[in-house]
């Protein structure tokens, strides 16, 4: 079985399309109908969230932590409780593509980091657009980590140790782990992920943060 976990604080406006994304890369044939578990974890939502969620065929698992490394950790624990061999993530605000998972799990790797790409840059200048653009590696070997595109081997998840406590980086801190342990991890951009250029972050020193930095550097 395959398992999706997917974070959400207050995420109203975009859940909806993000796991109707998800359902569709569900049903791809080349998974030869494999099993996909979709597990959202609600950490702090005061929104509308939870209705949105339960309109879909996926776990809903409520938390109060504001911590998205808590969130994926309870996820993850969830999934493999149920037997999941493959733990997928993305972000509440992100679009995965119909292959997401075909190229995962058909990446022949403990790990798979896959790259993001920013489809609507309203709510920022053009010169951090451009700016983003010179500065991201889209390609194969890339050296990007996002929660928003990560897959891991369920044997290799728990010789990591599984996602960290944290409140950002959680997903850095598993990719490093893993490194240490010698997983073979795959660096693609083949199964990009779609995701949200907003100013306005649903936690600290994440992507958000990254991009209004980058406006102000500029």
């Amino acid at each position: 079985m395959i398992g999706v976990i997917i974070p959400v604080h207050n995420e109203e406006a975009l859940l909806h399309d993000c796991l109707s994304a998800i359902e569709q890369a569900a049903t791809h044939p080349l998974l030869c109908g494999e099993p996909v578990r979709i597990v959202v974890v609600l950490d702090s939502c005061s929104d509308g969230s939870a209705a949105i969620a339960a309109q879909f065929n996926a776990t809903i698992i409520t938390i109060n932590q504001r911590s998205v490394g808590h969130a994926r950790h309870t996820g993850a624990a969830w999934l493999l409780q149920q037997g999941a061999r493959w733990l997928a993530n993305t972000d509440a605000d992100s679009l995965v593509p119909e292959d997401w998972l075909v190229e995962q799990i058909h990446a022949d790797a403990e790990a798979v980091c896959g790259t993001v790409r920013v489809a609507v840059w309203d709510e920022h200048p053009e010169h951090v657009r451009h700016r983003y653009l010179e500065l991201y590696q889209q390609c194969e070997g890339h050296r990007h980590i996002h929660g928003a595109n990560l897959g891991i081997c369920a044997r290799a998840y728990q010789r990591a140790g599984g996602f960290s406590h944290l409140v950002a980086h959680e997903d850095v801190t598993l990719v490093r782990a893993l490194e240490a342990i010698g997983a073979r991890i795959t660096w693609t951009a083949r199964n990009t992920v779609c995701t949200s250029a907003r100013k306005l972050a649903r936690a600290p020193n994440g992507f958000s943060e990254y991009l209004n930095n980058l406006a102000a550097v500029s």
